[in-house]
């Protein structure tokens, strides 16, 4: 039995800096990673699909272009797209491992599991710490679909290996991930039939920003199916047949599934260590990332932190100054998020029946994008600007742009939530003109 400092299980984007922070502290720190260093961001996630999306949506543009006067051919090299994704995929997965090698950090290629509450073993290696945190994130989770599991199937962890491009593509999903490939495949040149058990795409938020999206993907020539399950599956000579509730047929040549994720917890032997989970399999943690057994921490989308990159990697800033003594919790910062469809949807805070949800007392104002000059000129149009606001207090509660690179602009909102400004502050504001950001003063101004 080997006696160390700190024990990280799972080297996600917040595992990895924890680990290297504590090994350059002096720490003793050991770090098991069964599959891929750098977790699902690197490998399955925001690297590979963005640079997966630049190709996708550079073909789209060309295309719709036509609108300006400028008409293309476009001819995509499928095959060189997925090789530029997995390039990129290698050199940052590299550049994870060079940078714990260079801290110390003593990496187990292993599953690693519980055998009691301070003690990790796996490729037979056992670890005893008082330290151990847990960063072991998600999976997809496959519907209950009679033989679905017997099938041959596409998710994000085995999208970006493709090298031909299906001639017709069936999406299950309508969440980030379903739609950003699901558009990308269909710019690419796919035909994408997308299939959604809800009324409208991305079904958490707000209908208008289905409403756009569902738009965007008319134009895209991609088939929704709103509102339907899959009743039955077929598989035979590489051909999937879908059988939908709604009576209709649907065959292609892939499938991709994009219903959702489920905790990496099923290794861990939780019980062994007290470490509770709750009923769909989160790590159970407390307001400071306290697991239910002394001295486990965990942290991510494994522990039901909200699944995205930025959020796994402040909370290892945020365990770090715990860690220290400081007063630090799982939420004490404004979320902000994004979905890289074309339009892109870009969130911050609380949508305006969210903010009621939790008792405040709002006010909303919109923007359409048909009002921006900015939209206007370079063609982009589709979608809107969306402010809500405490209206006892005046103080901004969230928004919602859905629009051109929106993802990029919705951060100006972000800092002004952080700073816990006024929408007085934000429409004094002078905005460059012609932008798409002097449109949110603009969209403040119609609280006046």
């Amino acid at each position: 039995m080997e006696r160390v400092d700190a024990v990280i299980v799972g080297s996600g984007q917040g595992g990895v800096p924890l680990a290297a922070d504590l090994a350059a502290a002096g720490k003793q720190v050991v770090l098991f990673e069964r599959r891929s260093l750098g977790g699902s961001c690197i490998n399955y996630g925001c690297t590979p699909s963005k640079a997966f999306l630049a190709a996708a949506h550079a073909a789209g543009r060309a295309r719709q272009a036509a609108a300006l006067g400028i008409h293309a051919e476009v001819r995509v090299d499928f095959a060189q797209v997925m090789e530029r994704v997995r390039s990129i995929r290698d050199r940052f997965n590299q550049g994870v491992e060079q940078r714990l090698v260079k801290a110390g950090v003593r990496v187990v290629r292993a599953e690693g599991r519980f055998s009691d509450g301070q003690t990790i073993t796996g490729g037979g290696v056992s670890v005893q710490a008082p330290l151990i945190v847990l960063n072991t994130g998600t999976s997809p989770q496959l519907p209950e679909i009679p033989g679905l599991r017997e099938v041959p199937v596409l998710t994000n962890l085995n999208f970006f290996d493709q090298k031909n491009l299906p001639e017709h593509t069936i999406v299950l999903g309508g969440g980030y991930i379903g739609l950003e490939l699901g558009q990308g495949l269909a710019r690419l040149g796919s035909k994408v039939h997308l299939v959604h058990r809800h009324a409208h795409l991305l079904n958490s938020e707000a209908q208008q920003v289905s409403d756009v999206l569902a738009e965007a993907f008319h134009r895209d020539n991609i088939d929704l199916h709103l509102g339907v399950r899959v009743d039955q599956l077929h598989y035979e000579q590489g051909i999937y047949t879908l059988h939908l509730s709604d009576g209709s047929t649907l065959t292609g040549e892939a499938l991709l599934v994009a219903t959702g994720r489920r905790p990496n917890t099923d290794a861990l032997d939780a019980p062994a260590a007290g470490v509770e989970l709750d009923e769909q399999g989160y790590v159970k943690i407390d307001e400071q990332f306290r697991t239910t057994a002394p001295g486990v921490y965990a942290i991510g989308d494994v522990a039901g932190q909200p699944a995205f990159t930025h959020v796994s990697w402040e909370d290892y800033r945020r365990l770090t100054a715990i860690l220290k003594g400081e007063d630090r919790r799982r939420d004490d910062r404004v979320l902000g998020y994004a979905v890289y469809t074309e339009p892109q949807v870009g969130r911050v805070g609380f949508t305006g029946e969210q903010a009621k949800k939790q008792g405040f007392k709002t006010r909303a104002v919109t923007l359409p994008m048909t009002y921006i000059a900015r939209a206007i000129e370079w063609g982009h149009d589709l979608g809107f600007y969306q402010l809500v606001v405490d209206s006892e207090t005046d103080r901004i509660l969230g928004a919602t742009l859905v629009g051109y690179e929106a993802a990029e602009l919705v951060h100006v909102l972000l800092a002004h939530m952080q700073a816990g400004s006024s929408w007085q502050l934000l429409e004094q504001s002078v905005h460059i003109h012609p932008t798409y950001g002097e449109a949110l003063p603009s969209l403040a101004r119609l609280l006046t």
